[in-house]
């Protein structure tokens, strides 16, 4: 094998953006819980996850599959979860996806929205498992969170998309 097979892009070729706009669209996204919100329950998506998972969902090699590690270590710093929960979480949900992707013939937009939920409420239900002792939880307030969380997922997705669009000047 040559050298040049390694290099991912051509030699006269620039990277796409979302080689440097997803991890950056991300780490926006995990800043959001930096946001002064007062509620009595938390109902705030982790837009972090969703983010990550929009991009998976729409350009599968936007980032390689360690990078939910440092971005899961960076939504742990912020968000105040156990440092290495996200790291964990987000790491088994790429993984999960990218299994998904070998088995699976094709995906439309339903199936992108119903395994994204899926993941959304893995990492909200286990983060809840790991930062809060048994006595302490609150499923009405977790499920109102997951169901947001899955509303709002499509306009992620489409945000994702819209981060990705090719600009082309003729």
């Amino acid at each position: 094998m040559s050298p040049a097979e390694f290099i991912p892009f051509g030699q006269n070729e620039k990277p796409p953006r979302a080689v440097w706009l997803a991890p950056l669209s991300v780490v926006i996204g995990s800043l959001t819980t930096l946001v002064p919100v007062i509620a009595s329950v938390p109902f705030l998506p982790p837009f972090g996850l969703m983010i990550l998972l929009g991009w998976r969902m729409t350009r599968g090699d936007s980032m390689r599959v360690w990078a939910p590690v440092p971005l899961g270590l960076f939504d742990d710093m912020v968000s105040g979860q156990p440092i290495g929960s996200a790291m964990l979480l987000w790491s088994l949900c790429i993984l999960a996806i990218d299994i998904l992707d070998t088995r699976l013939v094709w995906r439309d937009f339903w199936q992108d929205w119903l395994i994204a939920a899926g993941a959304i409420g893995f990492c909200l239900i286990a983060g809840r498992l790991v930062a809060t002792p048994f006595s302490a939880h609150v499923d009405t307030a977790l499920l109102l969170q997951i169901l947001i969380s899955a509303a709002l997922f499509p306009l992620i997705y489409r945000f994702c998309a819209w981060l990705d669009r090719d600009v082309k000047k003729i």
